[in-house]
């Protein structure tokens, strides 16, 4: 959340160039989720990066994998490894989606 509230009021071109020099462990699959996102955005629908802003930008719980570590007297502590989803929707700044 800490990071994309940082870039969510910039544009994805300007997102992107921001992403590379924050040095938080989530600025990469951000960064690539952006990426991929304005990828699409020019090859399916022929859009120009520069024209393109976020419409949403959304970090949401995923799966939690549940895992146990065995520790002395046979007990064991719960691992619960977290997992997010990133949701990433562009418009063009004239108003129509992309």
């Amino acid at each position: 959340m800490l990071v994309a509230d940082a870039v969510r009021k910039l544009t994805p071109v300007e997102a992107l160039r921001q992403l590379k020099f924050i040095g938080k462990r989530a600025a990469e699959p951000l960064y690539q989720a952006i990426r991929q996102a304005v990828s699409n955005a020019k090859n399916n629908s022929g859009i120009k990066e520069e024209s393109l802003r976020f419409k949403t930008l959304e970090i949401n719980e995923g799966a939690t994998f549940k895992r146990f570590r065995p520790v002395s007297r046979g007990m064991a502590h719960k691992i619960m490894k977290r997992s997010s989803h990133i949701r990433v929707v562009l418009e063009e700044k004239n108003g129509s989606k992309g």
